[in-house]
C-alpha cells in the first residue's frame, strides 16, 4: 500500500495526516477484501483550491470538503474484479499496484467541520478520507439506501480504528 500526500497550504494539523490516511485506506480496503495492494494520492489544498476544482470537474462554483476522483468504474461497489480487466490503466506498472484514484481535501473545512460537529481536526479528517475511499471504492450516496451504506461503512471504519467524535 503506498500513499503520497501534498499540502499546497500553509495549514498544519496537529496529527500526522500520511499516518491517519495510511490507517484509513488500510481499514477501508481490508473491509472491502481488496485483493491487491494500492495506491492513493492526497491533495491538501484550502477553500479557494478546492473550489477550483469542484469549479471545473463538477461544475459547481462553491468549496466542498472533499473531491474523489475514482481510476477504476465499478459495476459493482467493492467488486474489484474489473481491476483485472482494466489492468492496463489501472495498475502502476512499477510497483504492480491498484491505482485506485485521488483525493482532494479542504484543510479549512477540516477545521470548520470539526468546530461545528465537535469533534477533533483528526476525526473530521478521517472521516472525510474514509468516505472519499469509499467512493474510490465505488460506492456513492445519491440514493437513500446507498447514502446510509456509506455511513455505516464510514463509522464502522472510524469505530475500528478508535477516532471517535470524543477524541
Amino acid at each position: 500500500m503506498t500513499s503520497y500526500v501534498e499540502n499546497e497550504t500553509s495549514i498544519t494539523f496537529d496529527f500526522d495526516i500520511k499516518e491517519v490516511l495510511d490507517q484509513v485506506m488500510e481499514q477501508v480496503l481490508a473491509m472491502e477484501d481488496c485483493p491487491y495492494e494500492a495506491q492513493v494520492n492526497l491533495l491538501i489544498t484550502d477553500d479557494d483550491g478546492i473550489r477550483g476544482f469542484n469549479r471545473e470537474y463538477r461544475q459547481i462554483d462553491a468549496p466542498t470538503d472533499v473531491l474523489s476522483f475514482p481510476m477504476l468504474s465499478f459495476e459493482q461497489e467493492g467488486d474489484f474484479s474489473e481491476a483485472e480487466e482494466q489492468e492496463a490503466d489501472c495498475f502502476d506498472p512499477e510497483s504492480g499496484e491498484l491505482l485506485l484514484g485521488d483525493i482532494i481535501v479542504s484543510a479549512s473545512k477540516v477545521y470548520e467541520q470539526a468546530l461545528k460537529y465537535g469533534h477533533s481536526e483528526k476525526r473530521e479528517f478521517a472521516f472525510l478520507v474514509a468516505h472519499s475511499m469509499l467512493h474510490l471504492c465505488g460506492y456513492d450516496h445519491m440514493e437513500e439506501e446507498a447514502a446510509k451504506e456509506m455511513e455505516t461503512k464510514q463509522e464502522q471504519v472510524l469505530n475500528t480504528l478508535g477516532i471517535t467524535r470524543d477524541i
